[in-house]
């Protein structure tokens, strides 16, 4: 399958995808397990993105890095409840002491 074919394909389903929003019962809409679903759904997207961004390394196999030890240390601050911009400079900090120290 060549690369404009992917992308043609991407698109309609993402087409195809906004328009059944429009759609689907208001009904559906408003019952309670799509509202509790579609609450969590976000965090879950997001908690499944940083994992694979996280510990998997390009050919798709599991590692622990620098990557790992500025999340712990994000997570870390976030249980301390730190403002969300300490959170971040403390984790990408870690992340590049240890890179540069060699370790990651």
């Amino acid at each position: 399958m060549s690369l404009w074919t992917t992308v043609l394909l991407a698109s309609a389903l993402s087409f195809a995808t906004k328009f059944a929003g429009y759609v689907v019962p208001q009904s559906v809409l408003d019952h309670p397990l799509t509202d509790r679903v579609m609450h969590y759904l976000p965090v879950a997207l997001l908690a499944a993105l940083i994992a694979v961004q996280t510990f998997t390394a390009d050919h798709g196999s599991l590692i622990l890095d620098a990557r790992a030890a500025g999340l712990a240390v994000a997570i870390g601050c976030l249980l301390l409840r730190a403002p969300f911009l300490v959170v971040v400079v403390a984790a990408a900090a870690t992340a590049a002491l240890l890179r540069a120290a060699g370790i990651g």
